[in-house]
């Protein structure tokens, strides 16, 4: 799996939940205004509920389309065993069952779940404690998830 691609993908996803929540926060916020929607009496929220999910809306927006900008500029780098696990690279963990799953170690955008060459590719940040504990972690080395052992079978 190409680490360019997958960026490409997750940089395409962000744009597009960032469109799609500016569509929602527009309509809301065209709903919170309307006309129609003004409170008649201290019962009648409508406007009132819409502004506050237009509020939300519009927050998340900028979320990710921090997200998006962050992504725009991170620059891709190769796994070095001297650094370790570090920020940009894709890793896959097994568990004793022999169950693996891919990460990609990224700024922003924690549980974002890509498919890549058929392959479900998860996004996780080092905030995170799974994050916190992959941070300068070579193959072999094993990580503690709820309690199960997770082995580092690859990294790039």
């Amino acid at each position: 799996m190409y680490k360019s691609t997958l960026l490409a993908r997750i940089i395409d996803t962000l744009a597009d939940d960032a469109e799609t929540l500016r569509r929602a926060a527009q309509s809301a916020y065209e709903t919170a205004t309307a006309e129609e929607n003004i409170a008649e009496n201290k019962y009648d929220t409508l406007g009132l509920e819409a502004s506050y999910l237009a509020t939300g809306q519009a927050r998340r927006t900028a979320e990710i389309r921090q997200s998006l900008l962050t992504y725009q500029q991170l620059q891709l780098r190769d796994y070095d065993p001297a650094f370790g696990i570090r920020m940009s690279n894709l890793l896959v963990l097994e568990d004793p069952q022999g169950q693996q799953r891919t990460l990609f170690l990224g700024p922003h955008a924690a549980g974002l779940n890509i498919i890549e060459g058929g392959q479900l590719v998860t996004v996780i940040t080092p905030r995170s404690p799974l994050g916190q504990q992959l941070l300068g972690k070579k193959v072999d080395d094993e990580v503690a998830v709820a309690g199960q052992a997770l082995t580092i079978i690859s990294i790039e």
